[in-house]
């Protein structure tokens, strides 16, 4: 096809248009109408760019779209680039979890700012709708003034047991989130009385700030407590662990996000700051390596768990994962059954836990949801008798009272909750944590973008958050007649299994009795299948 030819292509036109204006701005107008001359002059600058580009997009050969839409595919690219904020804007229905509903984030930022958080003219949701879920009420409703509920970690194994809120912020570390991010939730934590998980990345100066209570996790770089080689540092860890603002020890086996996947912050994210708080050199890839240095067995892992609740003066000591493959929790029953040793408390990780930056496949297809692990987890400790010593805390997309309320009736202790507290901090869901770009200054580590994030404003909206989830949590149990969200339990839960039939989550879903793993009368097929394979001396599977 000859240049003629070229032109008149319809798709070749605004090409061809500017650039033909532009040549009429440079070789006739200035003749034309010299009285104009700034005037053509911008009409010169602004057409001659757009023909440049549209020459370079002819010329290029990465962009197929370029080539045959010059100037015009930029457009495109645009309206992608801006896609997500325009459909969350303007498209997005209220109660579309995906990840979360405009619904929830507008309760997130009601509560955080203390301002009315109801809704007229009845519920947005379909009650026939499969899955729906509610509580069923009493006639005897009871009004709970309290709402400061809380669960004993450590009780009778530990010199400083810790009284645990039921609700807390969940794992997020410093380079993820921003300094001030950081220093919001610990403020805010320490105003409401709840505990702050410093996330792998250990515990950095702004952690430390404003004295909040702290979780200290470490993950499989062992940052904080590390020798130079990443292996386990047992004198660092003394030193750091026996701070009075660190209330408990948790070791990461996993997360939900990305189950199994290990991690690398690159060097150029290395700061001082950060370099300091993980004790790993500036400007150096820190790597979080799939498994852990310090234990190869399910015994030796009950051992160094035992070693850190000394070496921290007594404080509990627990795990954090997300369950993969069944026979390796079954594994680490056994070995806390041969050796007597067990941990103080276990944090179950659902699979639809989120995380600042993950590939696809494991966000969307590894690890087990926070339902199926939680069950998994609790019936095993009560069918061997150890439910009693070993609390549970849960973690997976849980925002609303209800949310907690549910999750304590599968079994767990406490909840921990880590997008929701970000949705207090200001997140607007943008997804934009990868990228350092965050609009709002919470998962961004450029001082500019991160100052638009004020933490003696942000602390107080934290503290809103966790107070007013729990005094709806309180409003839930008075209503359910019971005194204590602890005695929620799955029979009082209601599940829609069809638009004709309810089932209560206690005969929907399996619960063990005390004892039944014990004395082998657990029928489940995951037991019946993975029990016998699992060994305390090996994560590996029984041939």
């Amino acid at each position: 096809m000859g240049v003629i030819g070229v032109i008149f292509q319809p798709r070749y036109f605004v090409f061809v248009a500017v650039t033909a204006l532009f040549l009429l701005s440079v070789l006739v107008l200035p003749f034309l109408m010299p009285w104009a001359a700034a005037s053509v002059g911008v009409i010169a600058l602004a057409t001659g760019f757009l023909t440049a580009i549209g020459l370079w997009d002819v010329i290029q050969k990465k962009h197929s779209i370029r080539r045959n839409y010059p100037i015009l595919a930029h457009i495109r690219f645009f309206l992608e680039f801006i896609r997500p904020e325009i459909r969350q804007y303007f498209l997005e229905d209220d109660q579309e979890r995906i990840p979360f509903s405009r619904a929830q984030r507008a309760l997130v930022y009601q509560r955080a700012k203390d301002v009315v958080d109801v809704r007229p003219f009845g519920t947005q949701l379909d009650v026939y709708a499969d899955d729906y879920e509610w509580v069923n009420h009493s006639m005897n409703a009871l009004h709970i003034h309290d709402w400061n509920f809380r669960t004993r970690v450590g009780e009778g194994s530990c010199k400083q047991p810790y009284d645990m809120s039921m609700f807390n912020v969940s794992a997020m570390s410093f380079g993820a989130l921003s300094a001030n991010a950081i220093l919001a939730l610990n403020k805010g934590a320490k105003i409401g009385n709840f505990a702050h998980d410093t996330g792998e990345g250990s515990i950095s100066r702004y952690h430390r700030e404003h004295g909040g209570d702290l979780v200290w996790e470490i993950g499989s770089g062992y940052f904080g407590c590390r020798n130079d080689d990443g292996t386990f540092n047992a004198e660092r860890f003394a030193a750091a662990a026996s701070g009075p603002q660190v209330k408990m020890i948790e070791l990461k086996l996993s997360q939900g996000a990305k189950p199994g996947h290990g991690g690398m912050l690159p060097g150029a994210k290395v700061s001082v700051e950060i370099a300091e708080a993980r004790g790993v050199p500036v400007g150096k890839d820190c790597i979080s390596p799939p498994g852990h240095s310090a234990f190869t067995t399910p015994i030796e892992m009950m051992e160094f768990l035992a070693k850190l609740r000394e070496l921290s003066g007594g404080k509990p000591v627990g795990f954090k994962f997300c369950l993969g493959h069944p026979w390796e929790f079954f594994a680490i029953c056994k070995a806390m059954l041969k050796t007597g040793l067990t941990p103080d408390f276990i944090v179950v990780d659902g699979a639809e836990g989120g995380t600042g930056a993950a590939p696809v496949e494991f966000s969307d297809h590894v690890g087990t949801p926070l339902q199926e692990g939680l069950l998994l987890v609790h019936n095993t400790l009560v069918g061997l008798n150890l439910r009693s010593r070993v609390k549970l805390g849960a973690g997976g997309k849980i925002i609303t009272a209800f949310d907690v309320a549910r999750t304590l009736a599968l079994g767990a202790d406490w909840c921990n909750s880590a997008r929701g507290f970000m949705f207090a901090l200001g997140c607007l869901q943008a997804q934009a944590c990868h990228t350092g770009h965050c609009p709002t200054g919470v998962t961004t580590q450029d001082k500019n973008r991160q100052r638009a994030l004020v933490p003696e404003d942000k602390a107080q909206r934290v503290a809103n958050f966790h107070r007013n989830t729990l005094e709806a949590l309180a409003e839930l149990t008075g209503a359910a007649g019971l005194s204590h969200p602890g005695r929620l339990g799955p029979q009082h839960i209601v599940r829609r299994i069809s638009t004709s039939e309810v089932k209560l989550l206690s005969t929907l879903l399996p619960f063990l009795k005390p004892g039944d793993l014990l004395e082998n009368r657990a029928e489940h097929p995951v037991y019946a299948t993975f029990w016998k394979m699992a060994s305390a001396e090996s994560f590996a599977p029984a041939a």
